[in-house]
């Protein structure tokens, strides 16, 4: 199977999966544990996220400038500040400590 075959048929599942959604009757998900369970999942997945590109590089884990950063944005996201305040301070504290040399 070449990378194009997958490719399409990585889209065809996927707009089947959102078809499929289409089908759910409403009240099914706007019942409380449903909508519950999708918004943890939602906060799981992106938490996920944030870990993986923050930790990862290839299969090992990798400590360098982008975990103060994210700890930087996280308390900046706490302390409520605008998310152009705490993208400017993160990629500052990423940037300061990749030219003192303390990571790659």
């Amino acid at each position: 199977m070449s990378v194009w075959s997958a490719v399409l048929l990585a889209a065809c599942v996927c707009v089947g999966l959102k078809a499929f959604g289409y089908l759910i009757p409403a009240r099914l998900l706007e019942a409380p544990r449903p909508a519950r369970i999708s918004d943890l999942l939602t906060v799981a997945l992106l938490a996920a996220l944030v870990a993986v590109q923050s930790l990862g590089a290839g299969q090992a884990v990798m400590v360098d400038a982008r975990v103060p950063a994210v700890l930087v944005a996280a308390g900046l996201l706490w302390l409520r500040q605008s998310f152009l305040v705490v993208v400017v301070a993160a990629a500052a504290v990423a940037a300061l400590l990749r030219l003192a040399g303390w990571a790659a």
